[in-house]
């Protein structure tokens, strides 16, 4: 994954209260609609130009895969829907809010309102229980029912057993588990995965994958993947190709059996 300017943790304020980002209309805007979008990492001489005019709608509901070679910059435009990067230019509009205008307290509000986000290391905290990692972005928003809102949410993804187990105390399935409850407990409007199974053994991987699609079917949650598996891709709606910074077969690459189950 793409080096992004710091951690998602720190990326929290210590409190909020959401704030109005409920424009959205899904009916006619796209959840996710990028235009332009150019993307610059780095200092002096190791500067790099990671995203070159990207342009790009994702329709809501809609599950799609990010593919391309390492280093093409798809974990970084992910991280740029996510608001976990800020475009240098171009326009970011994810759920119907812009992005980019947002100071960094209001981006934080926006991503516990609208985004989950599933990570390749999982990111749990070492120290605390399976309940209390669900429970944070819950308590970050200051609601009374975060942990029955936890519990409920590790319930459904099959770990009501292991609710006050540590991290290193679970398998790494386990710990992917509790990670997409954590994504999940805040019900978002987009899901963000960057190469989702990419620390787990196939049987786990398959049975994580099974999890969250089934999952965003059931909430009509739109899914946005990173991976460098061709299959887990096939499995999108929509496989969007990155390479050097720019978007290839954006709309060409539609899956026209799953558009129509889906119709």
């Amino acid at each position: 994954m793409a080096p992004y300017r710091g951690s998602w943790w720190h990326k929290q304020p210590s409190k909020f209260t959401f704030g109005n980002f409920t424009g959205w209309n899904m009916a006619n805007e796209p959840a996710i609609a990028l235009k332009d979008v150019h993307l610059t990492l780095g200092d002096g001489a190791g500067r790099v130009h990671i995203l070159k005019g990207v342009t790009l709608d994702i329709e809501a509901g809609q599950s799609v895969g990010l593919v391309g070679p390492s280093g093409s910059g798809k974990s970084t435009l992910l991280m740029v829907m996510a608001g976990l990067e800020r475009a240098d230019e171009g326009s970011v509009h994810v759920a119907g809010s812009e992005l980019g205008p947002l100071s960094e307290d209001a981006l934080a509000q926006f991503r516990g309102q609208n985004v989950g986000i599933i990570f390749q290391s999982f990111h749990l905290v070492p120290n605390m229980t399976a309940l209390e990692n669900v429970a944070v972005p819950l308590e970050l928003a200051g609601r009374s029912d975060a942990f029955e809102k936890a519990e409920a949410e590790l319930e459904a993804v099959g770990l009501g057993h292991r609710l006050h187990h540590y991290p290193a105390q679970m398998s790494g399935g386990e710990q992917q588990r509790v990670a997409v409850a954590r994504a999940l407990v805040v019900e978002p409007k987009i899901l963000i995965a960057d190469e989702p199974t990419g620390n787990l053994d196939e049987t786990t991987g398959a049975q994580i994958v099974d999890l969250m699609f089934s999952v965003q079917r059931e909430r009509k949650t739109t899914l946005v993947l990173v991976t460098h598996d061709p299959a887990l891709a096939d499995q999108c709606d929509r496989t969007i190709r990155v390479r050097s910074g720019e978007i290839e077969e954006a709309a060409s690459d539609v899956h026209p059996a799953k558009e129509s189950i889906r119709a």
